[in-house]
């Protein structure tokens, strides 16, 4: 049956590493594999075994989590990985074979016939070592399918469970992946996976064509991160399978989001505002008409429910908003305004807009709160602060903040001087809330050094999220003012 117990192995970790300036810490590498666990994943491939003794030792830690997921080792076609896979005790091994004439001749300069034996010997060799075997032909989307059906049967008479078709360079195309998989699941006599590459886009298309072609098991990684760019994206397959064609996948939905900033906060990989349901962007409305729409039926411009990815709607205020927006945005604050008051809220918010500027959480706030005449008191104020920072030197800031009318001195460390004044601030109000830091964004209004920087800073407090901006020639006193001013409006 069509989508039938499809089966999720994860690249993030490996393939997220192939990324150009990534690299993951044991620690991280076990933070994300646990969320991976918890999203439901069958297979976890934790790293390659060969590369390091560093990537050993993470692959350890992550097998020592004693998770529900499968644990994989990428390997080669030699058995010295073989062996460092199994020095990391983990359950399986993603074997992988280049099939493509031009990686067997140009790549490695052998023959078919080599890599074929090559692959028999190694699959047999992790066999008697007790492992699961996935053998792989890498740049299969450019081999001749014949000798690739050939080689995969002889891989699975040598032992192999599972065979994996890899769309290495992202040459398939979806009406060719799905015939390609229909012909190779009735010629191979294992469950075939498949793993695509996104360089022309249709990474997720493939995939899907492949799974209703025959594939069994599809390799994906959280926010389609990977070399080049990138991989088929976990979020994209799973949605589109559950509700485009109503299967269950076993995947752990409302945790989607919640593994895609915990990806993108680990890796350093920011997620486009644009991107397909994780994307800041994908449930966030301004246009007024638009938010009239939702304020009746949010299928009216949503396909999905957000609380579905563990989201929640967000409207943005700009000089497109309408009464429906800013209601919807001061109901939401809490807040309970007449006719009159609202149309001077609209005026006010349709006026930042106008000069360009993207209208915060903060802003919006201090605007209602003006034309209510609320006055509030801030609960976190900044006394002094000093950082020291240079090529030399681990970058660290020392603040002095009033908090909720006490004196409190904190320091901190950080990558640089602006997250070592955050680090600082942080502890300073730790006993008060916890408040995480989702989001950075820098921008110069005008030029030259002494040029004014405006920040705008996404702040979370037990799933509450709000936006805040500060705007200074100063880099990091416009960060902290940004910082305080969503703390002051979260707490």
């Amino acid at each position: 049956m069509l989508f039938e117990n499809v089966r999720f192995l994860d690249t993030t970790l490996r393939d997220g590493e192939q990324t150009p300036g990534v690299a993951l810490t044991s620690r991280d590498k076990v933070d994300i594999a646990t969320k991976l666990d918890e999203l439901g994943v069958n297979v976890i491939e934790a790293g390659s075994a060969i590369t390091s003794e560093g990537e050993r030792e993470s692959i350890r830690a992550v097998v020592a989590e004693n998770l529900n997921a499968d644990i994989c080792s990428y390997c080669r076609i030699m058995k010295p990985d073989v062996d460092y896979a199994l020095a990391c005790d983990v359950d399986s091994i993603h074997l992988v074979a280049p099939v493509s004439d031009l990686h067997i001749n140009v790549k490695l300069k052998k023959d078919r016939e080599t890599v074929r034996q090559m692959a028999v010997d190694v699959t047999e060799y992790a066999k008697e070592h007790g492992l699961i075997v996935e053998l792989s032909g890498e740049d299969a989307s450019r081999a001749d399918l014949e000798f690739l059906k050939s080689l995969y049967n002889d891989g699975v008479d040598a032992g192999a469970d599972r065979l994996c078709f890899c769309d290495t360079v992202g040459l398939l195309v979806p009406e060719k992946a799905e015939a390609i998989f229909k012909d190779m699941s009735a010629a191979v006599k294992a469950p075939i996976s498949i793993h695509c590459h996104n360089d022309f886009g249709l990474a997720t298309s493939n995939t899907i064509a492949a799974l209703r072609g025959g594939a069994q098991q599809a390799h994906v990684t959280i926010n389609g991160i990977g070399e080049r760019a990138g991989n088929t994206a976990l979020e994209e397959v799973v949605m589109s399978i559950e509700w485009l064609y109503k299967h269950k996948t076993g995947i752990n939905t409302k945790e989607l989001f919640k593994t895609s900033r915990l990806v993108s906060r680990l890796t350093g990989i920011p997620v486009a505002p644009n991107k397909s349901l994780i994307g800041g962007n994908a449930f966030t409305h301004e246009a007024g008409i638009h938010v009239h729409g939702l304020l009746a039926d949010t299928e009216t411009y949503e396909p999905i429910k957000p609380e579905v990815l563990g989201r929640e709607r967000k409207i943005v205020l700009g000089k497109h908003a309408g009464k429906s927006s800013v209601t919807l945005a001061v109901k939401e604050m809490g807040f309970e305004v007449d006719d009159s008051q609202l149309h001077d809220i609209l005026n006010r918010v349709k006026e930042l807009g106008d000069h360009g500027k993207k209208v915060t959480d903060a802003d919006l706030q201090t605007i209602t709160e003006t034309v209510l005449d609320i006055q509030r008191e801030a609960k976190v104020v900044l006394e002094e602060y000093t950082v020291v920072s240079g090529n030399r030197v681990t970058p660290t800031a020392s603040v002095k903040l009033k908090v909720e009318g006490n004196e409190v001195v904190e320091a901190g460390i950080g990558d640089g001087p602006v997250d070592a004044t955050f680090a600082s601030i942080k502890k300073g109000i730790s006993g008060i809330a916890d408040v995480q830091l989702e989001e950075y964004h820098v921008d110069a209004i005008s030029g030259g050094t002494d040029a004014l920087v405006e920040v705008l800073v996404k702040l979370s407090k037990d799933g509450k999220m709000i936006t805040a901006r500060g705007s200074r020639t100063d880099i990091v006193m416009a960060s902290v003012e940004a910082l305080l001013n969503g703390i002051n409006r979260l707490i």
